[in-house]
């Protein structure tokens, strides 16, 4: 079994909404039907038994080798503790070849998982030992290394249940939420409010106890000090018991709480010094409470207990460490539910203030405490106290939120009870911690879990504000690129700053910040980031999809301009029209529910697609007869059509004219094409509920030259003749240029032509056979298009697509396309009509500019 490729699907795909690796797998002999492995499902079954059904229900084949890889990494993956559930194994035209989809909740998890699958395939079918357990811990430590913590994956998910859409930046905790203008982002639980400032401040202990004193809020007195003779010195001006912790600290690390001997002091400073800076403070008893404040509101409290163990009279301190550690709840960092209990330093110099070692045997029933400070980082439990608060007690919280200036905030109070105010009781708030970690709320060692996911969300975003922008996708065979600049448009003229995204760059309003073709996924994640955008439109090819898939979750409009006879058939498995249809149907199937889907009408494998849309359908076609047209309209649903010399937006007898000579893409109405566009255009704007006036004026106002739309039928003046420069490349878009250009007046006509190296040798050939019937002089030129192919073999090929021409009489073959285009243009004479088919779209658009303007 050879596993040759496998890719990461990031977004909604061919095969589900879900993340998932896309692999091909060849399987050859018996590998293609495991029954004929003799003992190989018993022995899959002794290595990992609960691998699942290896043949459902209703699969009538044998079962390859192939789909028990697919089977033991979703397996591998789930009983590690990831939430995945879907594979699919298919397979392809080439025999023994397979494609292996595995959902993934981690990409590395799931690379690791595959990996590890391949490894049981072959110790299965050459009866090697395999180590499950061993696998699975790999799995389930990789998992816990690179999946977002508790406190981040809490917003996340809270985040997602409202339908905000989220981004990973990195493979930390920094989480973008929305898009463009409207993004928001964390990072654990700091939001992009939580200035550095506040956050400076709540690591200054010293500093952050003055401004509190100074609000009226009660803290400990105290002072920092310089070495441990001048921590003695405070220790006496207070008076014992003190605290010693960090001055810039965190999670408790280095803190020791009710020092009352000299010795306790030097030692207790000796920890706390190894963090920076000491602080000596008075020592408040009571209780260890964590305040949670999100903007202006307590939203959760907890009371923290420090690390325990109760004695049995048989095993010792250490012995009964380890047995609190085996809970499964326990693990190392902040990714479970509780952390595991270290016999550290500061646990040490506890336990012999208490007169025990971690060899001693504790008599039955008596606790012992393991350290002073109660930080679940150092392995304490926590009580949801929420309920409880007294709210006096949970103003003077709020208040030292605000007078730090932290919009997220932990507030850490010593005090007997939170039933009273602090002031009533002696205790005071001893530290304030920006990015507070969320475990103890989200899932206490008892009482129940707040939300505060969700609070920190609310937070960020106002009830009913999901964070997104307009999401327009635009996928087909022809006319993607022109129906994305028009609909930008559109959106530009009603006010917005459209990011855009097709086959010669990316554009942010009217700026080009990327070029080259930019339809694939990433080129669509890097719009929805930028904090300009307040709307998007995006040309989403087929390779993109089947690369990596969509670069967004949902759109609120999916258009899709045709299917015909497709093009780039053969490749990536994608060998049919209707795979093709599959395919573009994507973005149709991940339309909001309050969206819409514009089809077209006149292209059946477009017009089936209207059974998978979530959201409305608004069908557009050139004919206001089309039987879609009309059923669709007679159920009162929203379609556009041509009517005449008009463009007709129509839902029941409510009707929208927009006439074809106010339209300059069109030509007046005479470029059948360009009219299909358009109305792809306006039904996709009347979807976005734009102002019918801004619509009609957009498309007045769009140009289709070589600047606004490059490549898409640009026409030039040279000489008293018509040159026209397209991109069209594939059988349908070169029909469809005909169709075009034969409206057109001309005394004779000329093209110029070569073909990409991956299409299909039908294909190349049906280009010039349409275009030999077309056009008195067709120029064949080889260049950067022959991806692949040997030199010559393109222009073989169109050569044979001429052999029938019933018009054409002049044919040469050139090297180079800008020799083509010199050639071309020089044998021109006034009243002639000349179509330039170029590849190198802004290269060959700058040459025929330049030889227009020399040409005066």
């Amino acid at each position: 079994m050879q596993v040759s490729r496998i890719r990461a699907l990031r977004g909604p795909n061919l095969w589900s909404r879900r993340t998932a690796l896309e692999a091909i797998v060849s399987c050859s002999g018996a590998e293609l039907s495991i029954a004929d492995i003799p003992g190989f499902e018993a022995r899959l079954r002794a290595r990992f038994p609960d691998i699942g059904f290896l043949k459902p229900a209703g699969l009538e084949r044998s079962v390859p080798m192939a789909r028990v890889l697919g089977m033991a990494a979703l397996g591998l993956q789930s009983h590690a503790g990831c939430p995945v559930t879907f594979m699919r194994c298919v397979p392809t035209l080439d025999p023994g070849v397979f494609q292996v989809v595995v959902e993934y909740s981690e990409e590395a998890v799931g690379r690791l998982a595959f990996e590890l699958g391949r490894q049981l395939c072959a110790a299965t079918e050459g009866d090697t030992p395999f180590d499950l357990d061993a696998a699975l811990a790999r799995v389930r430590d990789l998992d816990e290394s690179v999946r977002l913590g508790p406190s981040t994956g809490a917003i996340v998910n809270a985040a997602a249940a409202r339908g905000i859409p989220y981004r990973r930046l990195t493979d930390g905790s920094l989480v973008q939420f929305g898009w463009g203008r409207r993004q928001r982002r964390i990072q654990a639980a700091e939001t992009d409010m939580s200035g550095a400032i506040a956050e400076s401040i709540a690591q200054d202990k010293e500093l952050t106890k003055s401004l509190l004193h100074a609000a009226g809020v009660p803290v400990p007195f105290g002072r920092p000090v310089d070495d441990a003779e001048d921590a003695w010195r405070a220790m006496q001006e207070i008076g014992a018991p003190v605290v010693v912790k960090p001055r810039d600290g965190n999670q408790g690390k280095g803190v020791a709480v009710n020092i009352t001997t000299r010795e306790q002091l030097l030692a207790a400073y000796d920890v706390a010094a190894r963090y920076g800076p000491v602080l000596v403070e008075r020592y408040i008893p009571g209780h260890d409470f964590r305040l949670l404040v999100v903007g202006d509101a307590l939203v959760a409290a907890a009371r923290r207990d420090p690390p325990q163990v109760v004695g049995d009279g048989a095993h010792t301190i250490r012995e009964l460490v380890e047995q609190l550690n085996l809970d499964p709840l326990r693990g190392e960092g902040h990714a479970t539910t509780l952390t595991k209990i270290r016999l550290d330093a500061t646990a040490l110099a506890t336990l012999e203030k208490a007169g025990y070692t971690p060899e001693s045997v504790p008599p039955h029933g008596t606790l012992v405490v393991l350290r002073a400070n109660a930080n679940l980082s150092t392995g304490g439990t926590a009580t949801d106290v929420t309920d409880d608060v007294h709210p006096e007690f949970a103003a003077r919280a709020i208040l030292a939120a605000q007078s730090v200036g932290l919009d997220v905030c932990g507030i850490d109070v010593v005090a007997t009870t939170v039933l009273q105010p602090l002031e009533a009781q002696g205790g005071g708030i001893v530290e304030v911690n920006a990015a507070p970690g969320l475990r103890m709320h989200l899932s206490p060692s008892y009482g129940k879990g707040r939300p505060v996911g969700e609070a920190i969300v609310a937070s960020m975003f106002a009830p009913g504000d999901d964070g997104r922008i307009p999401l327009v996708a635009v996928a087909g065979t022809n006319g993607k690129t022109t129906t994305v600049r028009l609909i930008a448009h559109l959106l530009g003229q009603s006010g917005h700053r459209v990011g855009m995204t097709n086959s010669d760059g990316v554009y942010i309003g009217a700026q080009r910040i990327d070029t080259g073709d930019c339809s694939g996924p990433r080129s669509a994640r890097n719009v929805l980031a930028h904090p300009d955008v307040d709307a998007a439109v995006f040309e989403t090819a087929r390779g993109g999809i089947l690369r990596e898939g969509l670069g967004f979750d949902r759109c609120d409009v999916a258009v899709v301009t045709n299917i015909g006879l497709g093009d780039h058939l053969g490749l990536n498995y994608i060998s049919t029209v209707e795979d093709l249809a599959v395919v573009k149907r994507v973005i149709v199937e991940n339309v909001a529910p309050g969206g819409a889907a514009v089809l077209n009408a006149a292209d059946p494998h477009v017009a089936r697609m209207a059974g998978s849309c979530p959201g409305e359908v608004i069908f557009f076609c050139a004919s206001r007869q089309h039987h879609v047209i009309t059923t669709h309209r007679a159920l009162g649903n929203r379609v556009v059509y041509r009517d005449g010399d008009d463009i007709v937006a129509a839902q029941g007898r409510a009707e929208h004219r927009l006439p074809l000579r106010d339209i300059p893409l069109t030509y007046g109405g005479t470029l059948p094409f360009q009219v299909e566009n358009a109305m792809a255009a306006v039904a996709a704007g009347w979807a976005l509920n734009l102002n019918w006036d801004t619509i009609r004026a957009a498309l007045a106002g769009f140009v289709n030259d070589a600047r606004t739309a490059p490549g898409r039928f640009n026409r030039f003046d040279y000489r008293g003749a018509a040159v026209y420069a397209d991109y069209g490349h594939n059988p349908d878009a070169i029909q469809a240029l005909v169709d075009a250009v034969a409206r057109l007046p001309a005394r004779r006509r000329t093209v110029v032509i070569s073909g990409a190296g991956d299409r299909r040798d039908e294909d190349l050939r049906r280009q010039t056979e349409i275009l030999g019937d077309a056009f008195d002089e067709v120029l064949l030129y080889e260049d950067q298009c022959q991806r692949g192919r040997a030199d010559g073999e393109v222009l073989a090929l169109l050569r044979q697509g001429l052999a029938g021409a019933r018009r054409a009489r002049h044919v040469e073959e050139i090297r180079g396309e800008f020799a083509a285009i010199d050639r071309a243009l020089e044998r021109l004479g006034e009243g002639d009509l000349c179509l330039i088919l170029i590849d190198q779209v802004d290269e060959a658009l700058a040459h025929i500019a330049g030889k227009v303007a020399a040409a005066g």
